[in-house]
């Protein structure tokens, strides 16, 4: 079974037992996370309905990707400006496609019943 996940800006294609590299989630290495976006889900040829999927993942590292030099100049200005990035990301290991997501609960409205309520 396959699907297409939104995280980060970016769409990704996994399967159960895939490593992708996403933009940076919150966790630690080890912890397990909850892939709620999910826009396409199948199995060969069939696709199958996504209302309520999700995709859970485990958190295998914090990690930074490769250095990007960023260098400026403008002609015969004597101006040259030098900078670096590393953009941060988490590497994460598919462990399941599947799940219904947990679905949130409206907090609990204050009783009438108490004595200030019932004053006012």
């Amino acid at each position: 079974m396959f699907a297409i996940v939104r995280t980060g800006g970016k769409q990704y294609r996994v399967a159960a037992g895939d490593k992708i590299v996403v933009e940076k989630l919150p966790g630690e290495a080890g912890s397990t996370v909850s892939l709620g976006d999910v826009l396409l889900a199948g199995e060969g040829a069939e696709l199958k309905d996504v209302k309520g999927l999700t995709v859970s993942a485990e958190i295998v590292a914090q990690a930074k990707g490769e250095k990007v030099i960023v260098f400026k100049k403008r002609r015969r200005h004597n101006y040259r400006r030098r900078n670096g990035h590393r953009q941060q990301h988490t590497i994460l290991k598919i462990l399941s496609i599947g799940g219904e997501a947990k679905a949130k609960k409206a907090p609990a409205k204050a009783k009438a019943d108490t004595p200030a309520a019932a004053e006012a």
